[in-house]
């Protein structure tokens, strides 16, 4: 089994605590283009993805930084609508490559972000 599927599947046993994981230490913030918006707006009306507010999703995402700051795996948070999880989950891990704040003698550590989708109708 993959690293990737060894962690899914640990953290779903173990309930993580989203909202006790700190913030991801952006250097600078990720810019979601309408390309980007675009795609979730495809994903959500050929899924049927149920939305809160329509033209409107946030997705989750844990991600896992490394001693070095290096991104070891990210897993969204589950808003029913798998191929956005999925999408936001490899946008996050995009984003953060080479974009976060050092962190002088930092361990291995779970952080939080969250992408908004945003789209007219």
């Amino acid at each position: 089994m993959s690293g990737f599927l060894l962690l899914a599947a640990a953290m779903q046993t173990s309930p993580l605590n989203w909202d006790a994981l700190p913030p991801l230490p952006w250097r600078a913030p990720p810019i979601v283009t309408p390309d980007m918006q675009a795609f979730v707006q495809r994903e959500v009306k050929l899924r049927r993805c149920a939305t809160p507010k329509p033209g409107t999703l946030e997705v989750a995402v844990a991600v896992l930084v490394d001693e070095n700051g290096s991104i070891r795996t990210t897993v969204p948070r589950a808003i029913a609508c798998p191929s956005v999880e999925q999408y936001a989950a490899a946008l996050a891990a995009g984003f953060a490559r080479n974009n976060l704040l050092p962190r002088p003698g930092a361990t291995e550590q779970w952080y939080r972000t969250t992408l908004s989708f945003t789209w007219t109708r």
